[in-house]
Parts: structure tokens; sequence; C-alpha cells
């Protein structure tokens, strides 16, 4: 009953009842606030926004902490949910070159875009904000998945643009790549987390590519493509040591009192959303 309670709620109900569905920490585990998270991310050339795809909470607060850096700064977007080869049709949408129904039937688009993240790129065309589209093209993923990052090689020179550049830097030994080895049991092969890292590096090279000086670039990804400060975060202070950057991790707890421990250094900032918040799908 708790669960369809709360999904009934608006977040200004919930609030107003002195209940919140979040609680954003630091990553030494003290709670803080939004408004020092908002302020962090103004002062940063880069956000990388982990967040959890089918929650609820974390795609409104990505929406509110967008709107707010948009009042205060110059501001690009960027998601892991548009890919590389379909930049064009992004660029058309937000030029009103074409229409929504157009972008549905030309690009690749994830089943909860409508809910959760069409309202990123409305803000964007809203404003005459550039929004870039930073990950690889997933049948290029999966090509790494069933052959490794060689078979890319072969690969023309055209559909090598929508990807980071080649061959790419890989460290099996990162905490991130080796866990994901070991908790799947070998199960996928050593290619599975070389194709977690051609999503990773080619993120970050097109942030990297699209990033202005004395701007903001934040961006919207999986949690597990930047927690840790690996991932995308990784690549991206290997090819630019001086990047100001900061991560916010998204994670559940029934408690929102106080960080869990395993979630402590995860992030910059760690939003933890009530276990009991509804889904997207």
């Amino acid at each position: 009953m708790r669960l369809l309670f709360i999904s009934l709620l608006s977040p200004f109900f919930l609030f107003a009842q002195g209940k919140s569905p979040y609680a954003i920490f630091t990553k030494a585990g003290k709670k803080t606030s939004y408004a020092k998270l908002l302020r962090a991310a103004a002062q940063n050339e880069v956000v990388l926004f982990g967040e959890y795809h089918d929650n609820s909470v974390v795609h409104w607060l990505e929406l509110e902490l967008a709107k707010d850096l948009a009042a205060k700064t110059s501001l690009t977007l960027g998601a892991e949910m548009l890919e590389a080869d379909n930049q064009s049709q992004v660029n058309a949408y937000l030029a009103d070159k074409i229409t929504q129904k157009e972008l549905d039937s030309t690009a690749r688009l994830w089943p909860n875009y409508k809910t959760d993240y069409q309202p990123l790129v409305e803000l964007a065309k809203l404003n005459s904000l550039p929004f870039i589209a930073t990950n690889i093209p997933r049948k290029y993923a999966s090509l790494v998945y069933k052959k490794g990052l060689e078979a890319l090689l072969e690969l023309p020179d055209q559909e090598k643009a929508w990807m980071a550049p080649l061959p790419i830097f890989y460290d099996a030994n990162l905490p991130g790549y080796a866990n994901m080895l070991a908790e799947m049991g070998g199960h996928g092969g050593e290619n599975l987390p070389k194709a977690q890292a051609i999503k990773d590096a080619t993120m970050a090279y097109f942030i990297a590519k699209n990033r202005k000086t004395n701007e903001l670039f934040l961006h919207f990804n999986g949690s597990y493509h930047s927690d840790n400060f690996e991932g995308i975060g990784f690549y991206l202070k290997r090819a630019l040591p001086e990047l100001k950057l900061i991560t916010i991790s998204t994670v559940t707890q029934a408690d929102l009192n106080a960080l869990a421990p395993e979630n402590l250094s995860k992030a910059d900032f760690i939003l933890v959303i009530d276990e009991d918040v509804v889904k997207t799908y």
C-alpha cells in the first residue's frame, strides 16, 4: 500500500508534510543540501550525473538541476541515452527542422525516452542549448562483447567517427571492470568489461570534444558508468588531467538519515532515494 500511496503524491505535498523521497550526502557521508550540490556543479566544468534509469525521483531531480544550472551558467547537456550516430537527428529536432514524430522514427530512442529524457531535450530546445548524443551506437558495443575491441579496427572510417579514437586504452585491472568480470562469475568472458569500457571511453570522448571553455557540460549516465570515479571520469581525467569534474551517484536505501557504509566514496555527491519510490518501468 505504501508504494501506491507514494506514487499518488506529488513531491510538493510530501515536502509540505515534512517528508522527502531523497537525501544528498557528500562522499564522506555528511548530509548536505541541494543548494550546495547546485553551487558545486556550477563551479565545475563537467558534471557526471549517475542515475538509475527507472527511478522517477532521479529523473525529476535531473531536470530541476538542469533548469537551475541553465539559469546560472552557460550549459551544454549530453546523455548516454542518445547514440552518436543520431546526433544529426537530435540537432535537427533542436533546430525545429524535424518534428518529434520524425525524431521518434529516425533515432533509436530508449523505451522510456518520452517520460524520462524528452523533458531534458525539450529544456535544451527551449533554451537553445546543445544536447550531445555521447554513447557509442549499441551495435558496436555488442560487436566488442562478441569479438573484442580489435574488431572495431576493421570498421570503415565513417563508423569509427561514432566512437572514441581507436585503439582505446583499456586496463582490465581497474576495480570497476575487474569487479564486473568477477560478479558475472566469468559468464560473458573477458569481453564484457571491454564492451563497458568502449562505452565509457566514447562518452568521455564526446564530452571532451563538445565541452566549451568557461562553460559547464552536464552529462546524464547510468551510475555504473561513473561510480567510484572510474568509467567516464577515468577516461576524461586521462585525456584532461586538469579538468574540473564532479560526479553524482544514485543509490536507494530504506533509511535516508545516514549513508550506508557501502555507499561511501561512490561520488562527490551521493543521491539517496527512498527504496519505496515507484519505478518508471
